[in-house]
């Protein structure tokens, strides 16, 4: 029961990034029609913007200290950060350590420049191709926000801490009466969780119950349709990749804490998600999230080192398996719908 609890916990870990990513995926396809594999550098970019907040926070002043000494005798070097010094030792000191969340004021305008630059400057020459010349340039468009990542940061990973408040771990088993200390879990994966819980949650509400989104899931059905009504379509939906940027970015930032960012993650998520996107079906909003929560938990299970003895590697290819599996069975995914990647 222990080792089940703990299987499931970690999976809805892993599905929330999962969920978030194919989302954004989805959201694009959904209304611009468009296979965007450079989304995957939009998470990466969201993860560089805590990295950077931390870095612009920690920023210091020297000083030297004329009473203490290192072990040469020398003064002893003294680095007091400059929000520290600009708002007192207690809130400068709590603005670092709550760099991750903050990064998320910084990342949100950010991701939807990136996003409305990305669609007016190169994916809207890419409406009406096939779908493997969009997947070329994005593809190639993902390897050179890559390249620029690691040019400016390095090929090292960075440690980007969560706000010391969250580093310990919440002990389900003492929770639910089993014993102290069996079935424990960071406090910030549940956050993550719950962050993605809220931000799937908004999408989906803003899509069903605003007029904006009314009219985006009208467009996503029939765009000529709502282009005769006199609606401007094409600007909503320059809007909506913005968003979609904006949601990559923000999933990026809160993933920071737990798996230090380099400039290849986004490309480590990008292959899975866009799996679930197929899994969960081409265009389905729902799809997407239920089949990014379902092969993280399936993913999770697969990593159990009783599933891995009697067969190695499962953990590296369950997932891949398991769209295999459903495709067969399922052509459109689980929740696709028809005509959409038919033609």
């Amino acid at each position: 029961m222990e080792a089940i609890l703990l299987q499931v916990l970690n999976g809805l870990d892993k599905g929330s990034a999962y969920a978030l990513i194919a989302l954004g995926l989805t959201l694009i396809f959904g209304t611009l029609g468009v296979v965007n594999f450079a989304h995957g550098a939009l998470f990466m970019i969201g993860a560089f913007c805590a990295v950077t907040v931390q870095k612009v926070l920690t920023l210091s002043k020297i000083t030297l200290d004329p009473v203490k000494t290192d072990f040469l005798g020398n003064p002893l070097q003294i680095k007091t950060p400059y929000v520290e010094g600009w708002f007192g030792p207690e809130f400068g000191a709590a603005l670092i350590d709550w760099s991750v969340p903050l990064a998320i004021l910084f990342a949100i305008p950010i991701m939807l420049v990136i996003g409305v630059v990305m669609e007016r400057g190169l994916i809207k020459h890419f409406y009406r191709r096939p779908h493997a010349d969009q997947i070329l340039v994005t593809f190639g468009l993902a390897i050179v926000l890559q390249e620029l990542i690691k040019h400016y940061f390095g090929a090292n990973q960075i440690a980007t801490p969560a706000p010391d408040v969250f580093r310990g771990s919440f002990d389900f088993g003492a929770m639910m009466g089993m014993d102290p200390n069996v079935v424990i879990y960071p406090y910030w994966r549940l956050v993550y969780f719950a962050f993605a819980a809220v931000i799937i949650g908004a999408v989906f509400a803003f899509l069903q119950f605003t007029t904006f989104g009314m009219v985006v899931r009208a467009g996503m059905a029939d765009r000529e349709t709502v282009g005769l009504l006199g609606i401007n379509i094409d600007k909503r939906f320059t809007i909506m990749f913005g968003l979609a940027a904006a949601v990559a970015g923000m999933a990026g930032v809160m993933y920071a804490p737990i798996n230090s960012p380099n400039y290849h993650i986004g490309m480590d998520f990008l292959v899975l998600s866009f799996v679930v996107v197929v899994v969960g079906g081409m265009g389905s909003l729902p799809g997407a999230v239920l089949a990014g929560f379902l092969l993280g938990i399936l993913e999770s299970f697969a990593s159990m080192n009783e599933i891995k003895s009697l067969i190695p590697g499962i953990d590296q290819i369950i997932i891949y398996l398991a769209a295999i599996i459903i495709l067969l069975t399922r052509p459109r995914g689980l929740m696709g719908r028809k005509g959409v990647m038919e033609d």
